[in-house]
């Protein structure tokens, strides 16, 4: 059985996490004038202050359903805000208005089609209607963007995955500390209580737990 003191002292005694820098957009007609309130900026804050031990700067972004808006946003984030990594909640749906994936699209310079795929898996497990989801994953410079769910209950099944149905439903989270690895950005460290980030052994670092 492990010490829980002698764990204690040795994340002490580890060199503070990296700080991260992390975009949020909320997209939505109508809780962008204000028809009601939006919650899925306070869902993605939630969920990943509750996962990560990073220090986290927020850059936070609540804006309509258009595409060359939402495109413009995502450059601003990246290119002048320089976050990491990007989380979009919402217009990811077959409906007219729902460009969220051609907007981020039109910025990347690598498509990730995993993420999109497992986020689809997952909302199967609930509903059929999760085969209309067009959520897309891309590379933007040293940037991972991720558009998600419109709904905070789906954000977190997405993110957080299904440990406890049977069979498990790895979440997608688990593996963007290692993408963002590979593509410069700064060593995101997991609570594994909430979710466990996968590395190889070889790109692993003394964990905090």
């Amino acid at each position: 059985m492990s010490d829980p003191t002698a764990a204690a002292a040795a994340a002490a005694a580890l060199p503070p996490p990296e700080p991260v820098r992390i975009g949020l957009v909320s997209i939505s007609d109508r809780a962008s004038s204000g028809v009601y309130e939006d919650k899925g900026i306070p869902a993605l804050q939630d969920w990943m202050a509750r996962t990560l031990h990073n220090p986290v700067t927020w850059v936070t972004r609540l804006i309509p359903d258009e595409q060359e808006g939402i495109s413009a946003t995502l450059r601003e984030l990246v290119d002048v805000h320089q976050c990491d990594l990007v989380l979009t909640t919402g217009g990811t749906g077959p409906a007219l208005r729902d460009v969220t994936p051609e907007a981020t699209l039109a910025v990347a310079d690598k498509v990730m089609p995993g993420f999109g795929e497992q986020m689809r898996q997952i909302s199967l497990r609930f509903v059929p209607t999760a085969i209309l989801s067009r959520q897309v994953a891309v590379i933007r410079g040293k940037a991972l963007v991720l558009n998600l769910p419109g709904q905070p209950k789906s954000i977190a099944e997405t993110l957080e995955g299904l440990p406890n149905a049977v069979p498990p439903c790895p979440g997608i989270f688990a593996a963007v500390p290692y993408c963002i690895d590979l593509i410069g950005g700064p060593y995101l460290e997991t609570r594994d209580a909430v979710c466990k980030a996968f590395r190889p052994k070889t790109a692993q670092r003394p964990s905090r737990g």
